[in-house]
């Protein structure tokens, strides 16, 4: 390919198994990078590493729950020792959950802030130790939301942890400048992901509408663009900041949302 953007680079990327997460390995992958595919649904990420390597690349695969932190010393690990040393993170695991405050329960809302917020500390975390020990540089990208800079009703678990992921990045972003290592987040509005598909009122909206596909019209109605993002242009943007081109860039937040929060 003439393009190699991230050529010769080492990349660990979360929720790799689908969405978003599944679209930055493959992408990366294709531009030169040697991708390291985690997920706790490891065969999911297991066929994303096979993909890769059936088209030429260097890829593998590993079960992480970003919760956990063994499985990040894992993680890290197994990269360095297969692929070599990190260059890229990649912190794309999440989840989402539709309740009102007042219905929410405390486990719940727990949960969210585990794998969207300490996942992303955990991530950064050790990939700052690595990268400062073995490279001097790197790139950590962390998926944030659009939810994240406008809030959504029945939403607010998955709005605090998305907003409370961009003052992190800016916050260790500022900590990591005399290293050489950047800290940015993306934040997407509505993404096609499975990720929707476990949301009560999204399985609803299929009911009555018919198809997936239709609930994704339903939901985009309105929008300036009259559809949801696909996961692939968001990998555009993670391919962007992963690689040389966004050198001079830390600490922001790169928003991808059809004009949704303008």
């Amino acid at each position: 390919m003439r393009d190699r953007r991230v050529d010769g680079k080492v990349a660990l990327v979360t929720g790799a198994a689908s969405g978003i997460g599944r679209a930055a390995v493959l992408t990366l992958a294709r531009h030169g990078a040697s991708v390291l595919c985690a997920d706790l649904a490891v065969e999911g990420a297991e066929r994303a590493a096979a993909e890769i390597r059936d088209a030429g690349g260097a890829a593998s695969a590993c079960r992480l729950d970003v919760t956990v932190e063994r499985d990040w010393d894992e993680a890290l690990e197994r990269v360095r020792s297969s692929l070599g040393p990190l260059d890229i993170l990649v912190n794309s695991a999440g989840i989402s959950h539709a309740q009102t405050v007042t219905e929410m329960s405390l486990e719940e809302w727990r949960q969210v802030m585990a794998v969207n917020l300490d996942g992303a500390f955990l991530g950064a975390r050790a990939a700052v130790r690595a990268m400062r020990n073995d490279r001097r540089s790197g790139s950590i990208i962390n998926i944030s939301s659009a939810s994240g800079l406008k809030a959504s009703p029945g939403a607010s678990a998955y709005c605090a942890s998305k907003a409370a992921v961009c003052m992190f990045s800016k916050a260790i972003a500022k900590e990591c400048i005399g290293d050489g290592i950047r800290v940015n987040t993306v934040c997407p509005a509505g993404v096609r992901t499975p990720l929707w598909t476990a949301m009560p009122f999204f399985r609803d909206l299929i009911e009555k509408t018919g198809s997936e596909d239709a609930a994704f019209r339903a939901m985009a109605e309105g929008s300036l663009h009259g559809r949801f993002a696909e996961p692939e242009e968001i990998a555009d943007a993670i391919l962007y900041l992963a690689s040389d081109e966004s050198l001079y860039v830390t600490g922001t937040d790169l928003v991808i949302d059809g004009g949704y929060t303008a």
